[in-house]
């Protein structure tokens, strides 16, 4: 396991939700292929939604520039 598949789960198992927006934003820079990163970047979006994070327009528009959503 991956040092960022290991700080993943213990940011689950901790419900740390910053913590979950930063690692799977971190996950869909290193994706291996566009299906890949944005399944990570969608994930890092409903955990900023959830928080109400301010990091939540942004990973929107990431998603928007990469035909994630119409």
């Amino acid at each position: 396991m991956s040092g960022l598949d290991a700080a993943l789960r213990a940011a689950h198992a901790a419900g740390d939700r910053a913590a979950l927006i930063r690692l799977y934003a971190q996950a869909a820079e290193r994706a291996p292929d566009p299906d890949a990163a944005g399944f990570y970047l969608t994930h890092a979006y409903v955990f900023a939604l959830e928080a109400g994070a301010a990091e939540a327009a942004a990973l929107h528009a990431r998603l928007k520039a990469e035909g994630r959503e119409a």
